[in-house]
């Protein structure tokens, strides 16, 4: 729990630097934003392990983050902190995908001990896991690949063969493999089914000069990331 990653998104620097120095004196990676608009980017760019986001926001509030990151992130953990008579804000919150609140003022005991049941529960889930090779990153769950920060839009095939690839990023897999394990392929002939899939894949990862997708002559394809070299 203690190496997990932490987003603070609240615009009250005392408040900021009060959960910061709790966190961060029981191990925990903190990052911050003071604004709507810093703390969805923040989230999207840091991948943190969860999210303690205020309702009241500059810019944009906690609600329309919620919305946005739950919409691109949805297994991101999302803890709402919300001011007594925001009953509205609770129902919405949850609505949109918050996974607890707590309303202000609060003790740190509670709040640690939601983020506890919130990371061991996000945790004990299979397969929701993200996956990461170097700029990449993978949700297995909503089925969504980004490079950089940036959402790619893949066809169903596409994601089954990049989801394969980035399982062992410095292995070859073999033509039969992919062709087995991506399409249930028995008889596997002289198909280009793979080919053309890897062709388009690659196309769409292989930007600003880095090659993902690398065709093995004569044996398969692999996952390589510049980085993992």
């Amino acid at each position: 729990m203690s190496a997990s990653k932490i987003l603070i998104v609240e615009d009250e620097p005392n408040m900021v630097a009060g959960l910061r120095d709790n966190f961060e004196y029981e191990g925990f990676q903190v990052i911050t934003a003071l604004d709507g608009v810093e703390g969805l980017d923040r989230a999207l760019k840091d991948s943190p392990d969860l999210v303690v986001l205020d309702v009241m926001m500059p810019k944009m509030s906690g609600l329309d983050v919620c919305k946005h990151l739950k919409a691109k992130r949805p297994s991101i953990p999302i803890i709402m902190l919300t001011a007594r008579g925001q009953e509205v804000d609770k129902v919405v919150g949850l609505e949109l995908g918050a996974d607890d609140y707590v309303t202000k003022p609060f003790s740190y005991p509670e709040l640690r001990a939601r983020i506890s049941a919130l990371l061991r529960r996000s945790r004990r889930r299979p397969g929701t896991g993200r996956i990461k090779v170097g700029p990449l990153e993978l949700d297995p769950i909503a089925r969504q690949v980004w490079l950089r920060g940036v959402a790619l839009d893949l066809s169903k095939k596409e994601f089954a063969l990049t989801r394969a690839l980035a399982g062992e990023p410095t292995r070859v897999f073999t033509r039969e493999e992919l062709l087995r394990g991506v399409w249930g392929f028995r008889s596997l002939g002289t198909t280009r089914t793979l080919d053309s899939h890897a062709s388009r894949l690659r196309k769409k990862l292989n930007v600003q000069g880095d090659a993902f997708v690398v065709n093995v002559w004569g044996v398969g394809y692999r996952l390589m990331d510049g980085g993992l070299e």
